[in-house]
């Protein structure tokens, strides 16, 4: 599994996060599934998360999918 950069918008800059594209894939389908916008997502993500911010995608994803 390779890893990506891709850019984001949060709280008004921009920053990488350096993600697997199948994390990032449900990220974005995470997002469209509570009808919010990627970004919204990813910031309240970041604004919650204790370690690194892909490490804290990750989590997240996977919290969702046990649901």
């Amino acid at each position: 599994m390779s890893i990506r950069k891709y850019s984001v918008m949060i709280s008004g800059h921009r920053t990488s996060i350096s993600l697997e594209p199948e994390f990032w894939a449900e990220i974005k389908r995470i997002a469209k599934k509570n009808n919010e916008p990627l970004s919204e997502l990813v910031r309240r993500i970041d604004d919650a998360r204790e370690g690194g911010l892909s490490s804290a995608l990750r989590l997240h994803v996977l919290k969702e999918l046990k649901k």
